[in-house]
């Protein structure tokens, strides 16, 4: 699916074909062709391994670890950790293509053994399985290289819910490969049981991508589309999205989490404590509002945001410092202006400009801590500070 998805963000697919079919993995076609699921229409990967369809592996698990050895009487359909390397060491594709390709199998190696109690060295591969799974994964390593991207942010991984069947018998979703693979990435589970996120398709997203969260503000010049093979109750897709970054000048985007809470049984004072301790540990902002609630009641929002990495966080301090029960959170995207500090030298001393400029766009502020520090020192009002230093400015 992700390598359906990305093939139709290029202008022509078939020149990702002509090459991942002339990469020397020998009896491995691939092809794609036009597929929908549940009124989405886009491209299905078809890959026919020495004559079987991709669809039919599924019964053939692609990783047993070396204790299963002594029982199976198939030695040769089996390879290591260094044959899949060695593989893939020499099919003809960029270098570039190579090395992604070996550090993701590399992933899988070592989740697989971390989950069943091995080392990454005593994995095996089925031979059927494992083609497949090469294949998948120098396609996608070879499509992101074409695409070009300079960055990539992809949404939480949707991992399914129920059982799987793997060498080692049935298996919770995710399975332990495909949670190891996952750790640190922000994942749900589905309403309705099947796998939805594997071992390859984990590790691909863990290599590549650079930020998980909520579409950033860009400007679309494409989109794809990967059809599953499965039926699931809701659209069995992938989609991708290629886009030209909305940063403008020195204008950056990113994306915050903003938490707020209406609160009628706390003092003004306490409410500033809370906000003030927000502030104190990472919030990048935090207000209070007055609201009025059901039956005319007085009360206060207080509101903060924050970096996404920094949520949960943050939630335990707002639960802390305040009274209330719950708290509402989303992702805001925003647009800022690129900040800098200067230093210059004025009759009222050294003071901070804060400057700010892009999408055409440029200003600066004498900042207000430093102003302050030179009334105080001067003796004078803030005012006078002011027209102290635009009298300078004028000269």
């Amino acid at each position: 699916m992700l390598t359906a998805s990305l093939a139709s963000l290029l202008p022509d697919p078939n020149v990702y074909l002509d090459t991942i079919n002339g990469t020397g993995l020998d009896g491995v076609k691939t092809t794609l062709v036009r597929s929908a699921s549940k009124g989405m229409a886009g491209l299905h990967a078809h890959v026919v391994i020495n004559g079987v369809e991709e669809e039919t592996l599924l019964a053939h698990p692609p990783v047993h670890h070396a204790e299963e050895d002594h029982h199976h009487h198939h030695h040769h359909s089996h390879s290591s950790l260094a044959d899949v390397l060695s593989i893939i060491d020499k099919l003809r594709v960029p270098e570039d293509v190579r090395k992604d390709a070996a550090a993701v199998y590399q992933r899988i190696a070592e989740a697989e053994a971390s989950a069943h109690g091995a080392a990454p060295g005593e994995i095996h591969f089925h031979e059927v399985g494992m083609k497949d799974a090469i294949s998948d994964i120098v396609s996608v390593c070879l499509l992101i290289r074409m695409l070009g991207a300079d960055k990539i942010v992809c949404s939480p991984v949707c991992v399914g819910s129920g059982l799987t069947y793997t060498s080692h018998g049935f298996l919770p979703i995710p399975t332990p490969a495909t949670a190891k693979l996952l750790e640190g990435i922000p994942s749900y589970g589905s309403k309705f049981p099947g796998e939805l996120c594997t071992p390859t398709g984990a590790a691909l997203i863990s290599y590549f991508a650079d930020e998980f969260g909520a579409m950033p503000a860009m400007t679309p010049i494409a989109s794809g589309c990967g059809i599953g093979a499965k039926e699931f109750p809701e659209p069995n897709c992938l989609r991708s999205l290629l886009g030209e970054s909305s940063e403008t000048g020195n204008a950056v985007t990113d994306d915050v989490a903003e938490l707020s809470a209406n609160i009628d049984d706390m003092t003004a004072e306490d409410l500033s404590f809370a906000r003030d301790i927000l502030l104190e540990n990472g919030a990048l902002d935090a207000w209070l509002t007055p609201i009025i609630m059901k039956k005319g009641r007085a009360a206060t929002m207080l509101s903060c945001l924050c970096h996404a990495e920094d949520l949960d966080r943050i939630q335990s301090l707002f639960f802390r410092h305040t009274s209330t029960l719950g708290i509402r959170f989303e992702i805001r995207h925003r647009v800022m202006l690129k900040r800098s500090f200067s230093e210059v030298s004025t009759p009222a001393g050294a003071i901070r400009l804060k400057q700010a400029s892009g999408m055409g766009v440029s200003r600066a502020k004498p900042e207000f801590d430093d102003l302050a520090a030179a009334a105080r020192r001067l003796g004078v009002s803030l005012r006078e500070v002011r027209e102290l230093l635009k009298a300078d400015k004028e000269k």
